[in-house]
């Protein structure tokens, strides 16, 4: 193993995303323990189902798990959301489980509204918030940031991508 690097990388899909990702979250931690990574996060969409076998995988590779889930909205951006401590885990699963009651077995349907509601999700407290950008940038994505720096304010963090179109 090389000398461990300060990077994680915190938009990891493993195959609990269900034709997104492939790999098993062991799997996932094991690599970013061969590549000197001092931490991963496994993000599954609209789900924490890989985290407890990435966490015990983590235990064993000496590398930190970040805990976390992509929440794909249906009317709005998706959101890489990071608990901070077991109460904004149990919210985040609470949330989720909301999704999940509203649509067929597999599926989790979320609305923006659902993230700003004060009595689920308390509007993000103890969360860590990343807004991931649409392919196309537009003034509807301007509102749901506005609205999300209202709730997060100093939660609320914007991730940038390069997409590699050519044309970037």
């Amino acid at each position: 193993m090389i000398g461990m690097t300060e990077y994680a990388e915190l938009q990891v899909t493993s195959n609990y995303s269900f034709l997104r990702g492939a790999s098993h979250p062991g799997e996932l931690v094991s690599q970013a323990a061969a590549l000197g990574h001092s931490a991963i996060a496994i993000t599954d969409r609209n789900s924490l189902a890989g985290v407890v076998r990435a966490h015990v995988a983590a235990k064993e590779a000496g590398v930190r798990l970040v805990v976390g889930c992509r929440l794909d909205l249906q009317d709005a951006p998706s959101l890489l959301v990071f608990p901070r401590d077991r109460a904004a885990y149990g919210r985040l699963s609470q949330l989720l489980t909301i999704g999940k009651r509203r649509t067929e077995k597999g599926d989790c349907r979320l609305y923006l509204a659902d993230i700003l509601d004060g009595k689920t999700f308390q509007g993000g407290a103890g969360q860590m918030v990343i807004a991931l950008p649409p392919e196309k940038l537009d003034a509807a994505y301007d509102r749901h940031l506005l609205k999300l720096k209202y709730k997060f304010q100093k939660n609320l963090y914007l991730s940038v991508k390069h997409n590699y179109y050519g044309d970037d």
